[in-house]
């Protein structure tokens, strides 16, 4: 066998987002734009020669043709070992945790998590370093720079591995090793939680539904919910990973899991229902009864984790997201320990995690995790959950209950205006940097503005500056709107809005969520010109 130099010209538009390279199908299918955005890895990178690489993903169309260029374009690059799960599947969080225990120099991830998938849908491919967590800016800059100048890439003249044989393999001199996806993922959750209590809370009668939304933790949720922790037969739906997710939209949120939400709400719905995303990193948790807000969950998986065996010797802080809500802050308060707010993407947590100023991580798109892996983490968030429902043998209701009496509730809603115009995306945004300076003291339905900013993060560990990440507007008395453009669409530009109000424990804590949020949707609807700039008149998604 030998090495090929394939000649090649650069794409213009391979700037990695939030979560590497995201975009359609069709576009990824362009001749040589997948193996230029590979060997740009691999020239951002020295000294990885010889030494082991991850690779892996979450099932989802044009993986397997992936995975087996990146093998093929490892073994011309000189790296010594692939690690690939059977059938290419790796849940990210799996993935991080496969990177970290194998000592590998990092992981491709073939994933474009929570989007849709299919022959005219999304794809992504990311690069995680050796802490297994994302790559940091810096790195994805340098990648980013590669593609730019890219004039030839390297692949083996060899085929790729039958990637469906668990064992050892080769491509040409490169030894591949084809692994089970689940065994050292579940091994690990078997360390962290209590199984036997859990197994307990089955045995009691206690009922669960989760949703695997056709996706990559099908696998993990049957072998360690229904095998390992004696979870009934069908408590896991939609268990078989999918190509196209069975032409559903595997996010984990009260539109695209409406069924699980409504089953959760009935006359005869199960204890706790739970749901996870397209690669894994992701987590829907709902009560009999009751929706938890990833905020909350944070708040209350944080205030909680101690009754977890991993857990049990206390936290070291608490890291958030910009945009999520303030719940945690009180958590972190009461404990004793640091609270940690970085912009949006997990790859800011890394930094905080390896200094080991920080044991739990989240953000309010559905992603929760810890010092475990360098991901979210959907399934480890369920079953951190389920150790908490095992000892504490209360509801969901009186846990959330409990929790608010304690630290007050923070109200709080995420509304998202999907695929809009990027101009009038980026219009509305200058627009409101433009005004932050007039805004304080300005009156917009009955709520005075004290402050407004556009928030920038200073890396404590690294001291990296990270600016124009989310603009701000803070209310008197404690409330805020926040605006930012996300980073992990395909089309267009997705708009979210952010709002919060926080009501002290003595204060009314059975509202409406959208009744206690009026005046500060209206305020921002209005603050920011959505309807005139973008010509939407409601969101496309609430959460």
């Amino acid at each position: 066998m030998a090495v090929i130099t394939v000649q090649t010209q650069p794409y213009l538009d391979q700037k990695p987002g939030t979560s590497g390279l995201r975009k359609k199908v069709p576009h990824f299918q362009q001749a040589n734009y997948a193996e230029n955005f590979i060997q740009a890895i691999f020239d951002a990178q020295s000294g990885f020669e010889g030494k082991t690489l991850v690779v892996g993903g979450d099932g989802r169309y044009h993986n397997r043709h992936v995975i087996g260029l990146c093998i093929r374009m490892a073994a011309a690059n000189g790296v010594g070992r692939v690690i690939v799960g059977k059938g290419g599947i790796l849940s990210t969080p799996a993935a991080s945790n496969l990177i970290r225990k194998s000592g590998a120099f990092g992981g491709i991830i073939l994933s474009a998590s929570h989007n849709p998938g299919g022959p005219t849908e999304d794809f992504g491919i990311k690069f995680n370093i050796a802490n297994g967590g994302p790559a940091p800016e810096k790195v994805t800059e340098a990648m980013y720079g590669k593609t730019r100048t890219i004039a030839r890439y390297l692949i083996e003249d060899a085929a790729a591995p039958d990637l469906d044989v668990i064992g050892k393999a080769q491509c040409g001199a490169m030894a591949v090793d084809i692994v089970d996806p689940v065994l050292l993922y579940a091994d690990l959750m078997e360390e962290l939680f209590d199984f036997p209590a859990i197994r307990a809370l089955f045995a009691s009668g206690f009922r669960m539904r989760f949703d695997a939304m056709s996706a990559v933790t099908g696998p993990y949720a049957h072998e360690i919910l229904e095998r390992r922790l004696g979870a009934a037969a069908g408590t896991v739906i939609n268990g078989t990973p999918l190509e196209d997710f069975g032409h559903h939209h595997p996010d984990p949120n009260l539109v695209h899991a409406k069924a699980l939400y409504d089953e959760m709400m009935g006359a005869n719905a199960p204890d706790f229902g739970a749901a996870s995303d397209g690669d894994g990193d992701r987590n829907l948790i709902i009560g009999k009864g009751i929706f938890i807000t990833p905020s909350d969950s944070l708040a209350m998986l944080a205030a909680n984790a101690h009754l977890a065996p991993g857990y049990a010797q206390g936290l070291a802080g608490i890291a958030r997201s910009m945009p999520t809500s303030g719940a945690a802050d009180r958590v972190a308060e009461k404990l004793g320990i640091g609270l940690h707010e970085t912009p949006t993407g997990w790859k800011f947590f890394g930094n905080l995690l390896d200094a080991g100023m920080a044991t739990i991580c989240g953000e309010e798109s559905a992603g929760t995790g810890s010092s475990h892996v360098r991901e979210k983490d959907g399934l480890w968030a369920v079953l951190l959950w389920l150790n908490i429902l095992a000892v504490r043998r209360d509801s969901m209701k009186a846990i959330a209950a409990a929790h608010w009496q304690t630290y007050g509730r923070n109200y709080y809603a995420r509304h998202d205006y999907e695929a809009i115009d990027t101009d009038a995306a980026n219009t509305l945004m200058a627009h409101l940097r433009d005004r932050m300076a007039t805004l304080p003291g300005e009156t917009v339905h009955g709520l005075t503005i004290a402050a407004a900013d556009d928030f920038e993060y200073l890396d404590p560990v690294d001291g990296s500056l990270s600016k124009n990440q989310g603009v701000r507007i803070l209310f008197a008395g404690g409330s805020r709107a926040v605006f930012r453009l996300s980073g992990t669409g395909t089309s267009g530009a997705t708009l979210r809005v952010y709002m919060e109000r926080y009501e002290p424990a003595s204060g009314n804590l059975a509202l409406e969520v959208a009744d206690a949020l009026g005046p500060i949707i209206a305020a921002a609807n209005d603050l920011a010109e959505v309807a005139a700039r973008t010509g939407r008149t409601a969101p496309d998604v609430i959460t």
